[in-house]
């Protein structure tokens, strides 16, 4: 009615209960829908580390085969490419070694790739700015496996992930890091897998905080030595190298190397703790993004980079900025567990229909580890619908026991 005032919204308030057995009420603030891109971004090249939805009614408990709820892993990719990111598809986010089969992996990248073609080609993006995917050697029984098989694994899922029009990550692997004796064996099986790649790749270089079983990669648990035959294998491979996505937490780490970079070859951090600083840069140098936060609050992400790439750096602080708080808890040690965190705000915002996660790592977090994340995406405005939100948090907590009076029964 003309001139009538508009009823307030309701107030939402949450229950979070606490490791210590206390229970703390917060209420949730309003939506504040952050504006969307005029395009894909630019100002950085930038992609989200996306997870897969499981069929809710699949065997997804772990050890099983990965069931994969499609249409809604799908639309979780185009509302990443509808706010202006790529997605790094299959990396660790998605599971790899951790639910998510070869087999599963296979398909993902190839309905992924079909939908980003579809995506690039109705609004004019290259498919390779939409979409990256990883290349591993998980295909290989979890066993010890000869150096000249890891090639022939590397080079497998290299082919096969060309061949769909995505670009291509070349993860850090398991199988290498088992079988290498030295810094020279990594220089070896990465100078045979590059020297197949048909266009430049992404080199990953994942630390022992996300996989254990990476401890030592690239021949040495010493940063600086570890990093000294990092690039020497680009420079030795510069027209095959596009970047390098650095996971090791450690932001003077990535400025080192970042610094060390030849011309043309990219720094993608993939420091969930440190990102608003690494990727606004120095002045003269800046990072480029491969992160799984950014698919925890992609809109917000999108939101920063617009202000970006408008020059307005203090805008650019005021909406990433909060974020780190959430993100630093999302992965938080043990930090493997991350995508439980990722997927859980990906259901709270009412991009999966229901609260599980291939191989059942759902499971991998607390309830008060959970209520942290609730409450810190709402104080950084991460929330899409704090009413669904808040609904579905409800309803898990009373799977739980948990009451207003604070007994958990």
């Amino acid at each position: 009615m003309t001139g009538a005032q508009q009823p307030e919204a309701p107030q939402l308030e949450v229950l979070l209960p606490r490791s210590s057995g206390r229970i703390d009420r917060r209420t949730l603030a309003p939506v504040q829908a952050p504006p969307l891109p005029r395009g894909h971004h630019r100002v950085r090249s930038v992609y989200a580390a996306a997870h897969v939805v499981p069929v809710a009614w699949g065997e997804n408990v772990p050890g099983a085969p990965a069931e994969i709820d499609w249409d809604a892993t799908l639309g979780f990719r185009r509302r990443v490419w509808g706010l202006g990111l790529g997605v790094a598809e299959a990396m660790d986010t998605a599971q790899r070694n951790m639910g998510l089969d070869y087999a599963a992996t296979r398909e993902l990248v190839e309905r992924s790739a079909r939908a980003a073609a579809e995506f690039g080609g109705e609004h004019g993006v290259p498919t390779r700015d939409l979409i990256v995917s990883g290349v591993n050697t998980d295909q290989l029984p979890d066993a010890p496996t000869g150096l000249s098989e890891v090639v022939r694994a590397y080079r497998e899922q290299l082919e096969h992930v060309e061949s769909t029009g995505s670009g291509v990550v070349l993860m850090a692997s398991r199988h290498v890091a088992a079988a290498a004796r030295d810094a020279a064996d990594y220089v070896k099986v990465y100078s045979e897998v590059l020297g197949a790649a048909s266009t430049p790749v992404v080199l990953h270089w994942l630390g022992e905080a996300f996989d254990a079983r990476l401890a030592g990669y690239f021949g040495s648990r010493d940063t600086a030595e570890a990093m000294d035959t990092v690039v020497g294998i680009i420079e030795e491979n510069a027209d095959r190298v596009a970047g390098i996505k650095l996971s090791l937490l450690d932001a003077e780490a990535e400025r080192e190397l970042r610094s060390r970079l030849p011309d043309g070859v990219r720094m993608y951090t993939g420091d969930d703790y440190n990102y608003v600083d690494l990727i606004l840069g120095d002045g003269e140098q800046h990072s480029d993004a491969l992160l799984g936060a950014f698919a925890a609050f992609t809109p917000q992400a999108s939101a920063a980079l617009t202000a970006l790439e408008a020059g307005d750096t203090d805008g650019y602080r005021r909406i990433l900025g909060p974020t780190e708080a959430l993100s630093r808890h999302v992965f938080a040690t043990p930090t493997q567990y991350y995508k439980t965190g990722v997927a859980f705000l990906a259901w709270l915002n009412g991009l999966q229909p229901g609260w599980s996660m291939v191989g059942g790592l759902h499971s991998a977090r607390s309830l008060p580890h959970l209520a942290r994340i609730l409450e810190l995406a709402d104080a950084c405005g991460a929330l899409v619908d704090p009413a669904l939100a808040a609904r579905r948090w409800q309803g898990l907590l009373q799977t739980q026991g948990v009451t207003a009076e604070g007994e958990g029964r």
